[in-house]
This record gives C-alpha cells, structure tokens and sequence, in this order.
C-alpha cells in the first residue's frame, strides 16, 4: 500500500515551506524569519553576525561561550518539554495496554480489551480503532519485527517489552492501517512519552521514521528477496512461524483438501473476522442486536453477524441471553443436539466446558427437550466461569461439577447433580453408562482460531500439541465410557492439525467401542441453505464401517478461508 512519505531522519527538521531549513538559521531557517540577511552570519559576532548585546566576548575563561540571548527575546517552542504530548489518544493507550497484558502476563486480547475500552470509556468509532490497532499489531508481529529489525542497531529481544510494544503499534500505523504518516509519528511518540519517557521516545521517532520509508509490500519484498524456501517466505508475508506454515499446509492435504490452498488460509488468519451472535434458544432474541447493525448469519440458526465495536453496550448481551460466539461452535454444538438418537435423551454432559460458551448453548437446547445438563471442568476458577454462562437457564436443568475430564465417573459420585441426573447415577451405581449426549470440546492447540486469538501463534510450539494428543485421547475414552449404548459422543478441537482430529479419532475407534457417523450429513441438518452447506462433503474415513443407518462414516473440518468459521474439526460418534 502507498504511504505518504515524510522527510527522512537525517534531513532537515524545521522551518521552510516544507518543515526542513538549518537549524541555525539561514534564509529560510529561523534567523530569516525574522526579516533581515544582516542577522544571518556567524552567531559569535564578526561580519554579518550580531555583536553582544554589552558589546564584548560572550566566552568564559574555558572558552564557552555563554547563553546567546542577543539583543531580541528567547522564544520558546511549543514542543518544548515541558508542553509536549505525554501520551497519546486514549485508544492508543487501550492497545498498547492490551499488548502489555499478553507479552508480560499471558493474557488473552480477547479477554482484556473490552475491559480497556470500558476503562478508558472509548466510543464507538475509538474502540473500533483500538480494536484493529490491537488484532492487526498482534496478528502482523512476525512480519512487522522483521521491519523493524531491519531499522535498530540492536537484536529485539535486548529492546524493553514498553518501547518493543509501542514500535509494533507504529508498525501496524504505518504498513496496515490508514492513519497519516505525520499522525502515526506524533501520537506514538507521544504515547512513548507518556509510557516510558522522553529519552526512548527519541528512538521510537527515529526507528519510525526509517520504517515510514517504505510500503508494507516493498518492506515485504526487501525481506523475501533471496529467500527460495516456500515456508520462510510466507512466514513472513503471512505473518505466522514457520512451523505453524507447515502444520497447516500438511492439515490441508490430511482433511482431502488442497495444500497450495494454505496461502489463502493463512491469509484469513490475518483478516478481522466478523463477531458472530448467537441468542440462546427459548431464552434470547437478536432483536437489540438487529436494531444496533447485526445482521442475520447466513451459517446457522439464530446467529447474527456483527461489526460495531463493544457489545456490552447491548443489554441482552449483558444478560447472557445473547452471546458472541463463533459460527463453528454452534455448528458443532447444534449438531451434537441433531444426531440420530434411539431411546431417551434425558442426560446430556459437556465433559470439558469451560468457560462455558458451548455449555450455554447445549443447556438452552437441552431445556427446551426436558433434557438436564452436567457441565464439567477441571478448575474451580474455570467452573465458576462455566456457572456465570449458565445462570441464564432454568435452575433445575443444569448442574456444574468439577473434575479432571479422565475421571468423569468418579466425579459424577461427588456432585452436585441436577435431580434426574443423580437418580440415573445412584441407579448405575455412580459409574454406569447414562448419558445420552456427551461433548469433548477438547484442549488443543487452538491453531483454529489464530485470527481470533493471533497471540497464540506467537505462544505455541510443536511440543504443546505432543503433549496434548495424550490428553485428547484419554478424555474421548472417558467420555466413551459414561455414554450410554446408543448414545452419541461429539469429538470435537478448533484445531485441523492431525494429530489432534484424526489420529486421536483412529485410536479410540480401534478400541471397537464406538462407530462413526456421517458427521457432515448431520451438520448439513443444522446448517442454512446456502453455498457453504451445498458444498459441505465430509471426509471418509477409510476403513471405518459406517454406524448403522449411515452410508457413510465422515468427519467435518471447517475452514476460515472456506467456511468463514475457525477451523473446527468434528467427529459424530454412536456408544456400540
């Protein structure tokens, strides 16, 4: 993108038609400003300069010489540094506090911007600003710490996290937004001011001025000159490391897709996406959410898409009856709900629910079933969240436990428990096989939902998803083992890395207890007409037998570049 370009670091600073002139003064510097080429000679004295106002030297013993006050009034700049900016606008500070929380505390952006921007009680069109200034900062890092290396004397990493924190928020000014060049410089550099100080701010000026030099696809050029591996090279252009390029591209191939397709996925990594609502069913409406700009969602029932900044402004948001949440989730959680099911469908468990977003939405359908809800979590802390989701349904429909996930049965003896839950579990002697419907929205990666979440690619490395495989395992086994016969488990990551979807699916489909579904018929069920679901196929598993009723036996992986969802992998299985 085309940037305007202001002088160079090294130029003039001030006076003259265009900001330059020496500094001394000059023709078009501050001696000729004010009026006259006798007062444009050499400031000492002599010929063409002005005498001492007491007609002799104005140098000491030493040699220096004393303050130049001449025969006129010192004039003070409105720079001067008693007057300067000390920060910049509020929704300059939002993101760079936003930043400061996920590089110094592991926090997620998602989690404490809206926080910030209620803080600093920024409108709607700041908190839109703050909103992209903070995504986009996080989302370009890798690509903008590559410029930025390219314009300090030093290795980033010996940089302090505030200044390192405020160039990457110039960064993104400068090479993806629109923000004016000369308004890029001065509030970030008002905002270092205020933040770290004076003397760092000058290094802010002079590294951002050397990036403002060049446009984001001539820095990318510079950058990938030379460079022949393909996954270095869009590690860069894409922003993301170099291991999560090649996990994707081997995800693409390993769901029957193409991998040359993982330019256009990374692409949509780096996109703002959409919030998408969801009102609980039988409990919200999106009629607030209308009347502020959603419009309806063309994936799923009862979703809306939103575009206008801090949806705590809306009180059926507020209330929980409404709640932002990606479009993928509630396809999988609607699903879960469709699945052909023989017998009752009383008892349903989110064995791993925190914080609680597709709890919420298997509760309101379980209610509206007569069905009853356990949601389990590992954490209190996580449980406590998990209770403030659900405290919009009717109070005898659900019940939150806390546990490890690979110990549901024993859990389930301690309770508490809603009361038709507890009688099935007294009945089965606290271990049986009595749920009818059970969700294993496992931990993983979260490489799905790198655009909402675009810290993480920076946090992750391929030893967390070695580590996780284990767990994901052992949790379906779990949650295998308390379904009833007949009974329906979802396994479901946002996360396409295979190691995470198919080959846990493999290993607990070769324990013989369970067969698979044709998962993408059923998510046809709950999906609206419309391309995305036309196109929606399902990958065979090959030599899986296809559950009885199904001609098919298939998984789902939603795509951003595709679907316009994260990257939720899905995977419908009968209890035998």
């Amino acid at each position: 993108m085309s940037q305007q370009q202001p002088p160079r670091s090294g130029g003039p600073r001030r006076g003259g038609p265009e900001g330059g002139g020496d500094r001394r003064g000059g023709a078009e510097g501050r001696g000729g400003s004010r009026g006259g080429s006798e007062e444009r000679g050499d400031r000492r004295g002599g010929p063409g300069g002005r005498p001492p106002r007491d007609g002799g030297s104005r140098r000491n013993a030493k040699g220096r010489e004393r303050n130049r006050g001449g025969e006129r009034d010192r004039r003070y700049s409105s720079s001067a540094p008693s007057q300067r900016r000390r920060v910049a606008d509020p929704s300059r500070l939002v993101a760079f506090e936003v930043l400061q929380a996920v590089d110094t505390e592991d926090a997620y952006a998602n989690l404490v911007l809206p926080q910030r921007i209620r803080h600093h009680r920024l409108d709607r069109r700041d908190a839109a600003f703050a909103t992209e200034l903070t995504y986009g900062s996080l989302r370009e890092r890798g690509t903008y710490d590559a410029v930025l290396a390219r314009c300090v004397d030093r290795p980033l990493e010996k940089i302090d996290q505030k200044i390192l924190t405020t160039l990457r928020l110039g960064a993104h000014q400068l090479l993806g937004m629109r923000t004016p060049v000369h308004a890029a410089l001065n509030q970030t550099v008002g905002l270092a001011r205020g933040v770290v100080g004076a003397g760092p701010s000058t290094m802010v000026n002079a590294v951002l001025r050397r990036v403002s030099e060049r446009s984001c696809q001539e820095w990318i050029a510079e950058l990938t000159e030379g460079v022949t591996d393909d996954l270095k090279r869009l590690s860069i252009e894409r922003s993301h490391p170099v291991w999560i390029v090649r996990a994707m591209r081997q995800a693409l191939a390993a769901h029957g897709r193409v991998p040359t397709e993982v330019e256009e996925l990374l692409a949509a990594d780096n996109l703002s996406p959409l919030v998408h609502l969801v009102a609980l069913p039988g409990i919200g409406d999106l009629r607030e959410a209308e009347e502020n700009g959603a419009e309806a969602g063309e994936l799923v029932e009862g979703s809306a898409t939103y575009r206008h900044g801090d949806l705590g402004r809306m009180e059926s948001v507020r209330s929980g009856r409404v709640r932002a949440q990606d479009a993928g989730s509630q396809i999988v959680a609607r699903a879960l709900a469709a699945a052909p099911l023989e017998g009752a469908d009383e008892t349903w468990l989110d064995l791993c629910a925190g914080p609680g977003g597709k709890a919420a939405l298997l509760g309101a359908l379980a209610a509206r079933r007569g069905a009853h809800l356990v949601a389990n979590e590992v954490s209190e802390h996580r449980a406590r969240l998990v209770r403030e989701s659900l405290r919009v349904l009717p109070e005898q429909t659900y019940g939150v436990v806390v546990g490890d996930g690979r110990e549901i049965a024993a859990t389930l003896e301690e309770g508490p428990l809603p009361e038709p839950v507890e009688l099935a579990v007294e009945a089965f002697g606290g271990s049986g096989e009595i749920f009818d419907r059970v969700m294993v929205d496992a931990p993983c990666s979260g490489l799905g939902a790198l655009r909402r979440r675009p810290e993480a690619r920076w946090r992750k490395t391929p030893s967390d998803i070695a580590d996780l495989v284990p767990l994901q395992t052992d949790l379906l086994r779990a949650a295998v083992g308390v379904t009833r016969p007949g009974g329906v488990v979802a396994y479901v990551t946002c996360s396409p890395h295979a190691a995470e979807t198919q080959n846990v699916l493999l290993d607990v489909l070769e324990g013989g207890d369970v067969e698979l579904l044709d998962t993408a018929g059923v998510i046809r069920s709950v999906m609206l007409p419309g391309p995305a679901r036309d196109e929606l196929t399902g990958l065979e598993m090959p030599g899986t037998t296809p559950a009885e009723g199904f001609e098919r036996a298939t998984t789902v992986q939603l795509w951003p570049h595709v679907h316009g969802t994260d990257a939720m992998f899905l995977a419908l299985l009968r209890r035998r």
